[in-house]
């Protein structure tokens, strides 16, 4: 089955509305080119050859890329909810959307390395994001207040 990928102006699109639905803030965009290039890259299955490399990569970059004036944690999370939603995990959209608000704030904080952040996606989508083994590198990473320890 073909994945189904967002637009640039879906992901706008879906911006306006996480912004305006999630309590406000500006709708201005900055570096939309850079967020076009993450949507178009995450397509090539050479870099990116699985589905959770590929949320993983997007929401990475929606977090760090300040692709806009607000919103950028939340757009990292709406837009990997829908991508979720068009290729039918359905499954997993409730567990992401529980605990991405809190992976999204150490993400943009540079506490949750794109490594890491990889695992729990794909935990994610395997059912799996209550491991304990989990939780705890994670606890550890945050409790570090850096990047994962060597």
């Amino acid at each position: 089955m073909a994945l189904v990928y967002l637009t640039l102006e879906q992901a706008i699109e879906i911006h306006r509305k996480t912004v305006d639905v999630s309590g406000g803030g500006s709708f201005g965009h900055l570096e939309t080119g850079k967020l076009d290039a993450v949507l178009q890259h995450i397509q090539n299955d050479d870099y990116y050859p699985t589905f959770d490399a590929k949320l993983t990569h997007l929401f990475f970059c929606s977090c760090k890329f300040h692709c806009f004036e607000d919103g950028n944690k939340r757009i990292a999370i709406t837009l990997c909810a829908q991508m979720l939603l068009l290729n039918g995990y359905l499954r997993s959209v409730n567990a992401f959307i529980r605990e991405s608000e809190n992976i999204s704030y150490h993400v943009a904080a540079g506490s949750i390395s794109k490594e890491l952040l990889g695992e729990w996606m794909l935990a994610v989508l395997r059912g799996e994001e209550d491991d304990e083994a989990l939780k705890v590198k994670i606890l550890n990473t945050i409790s570090n207040g850096n990047e994962e320890p060597s």
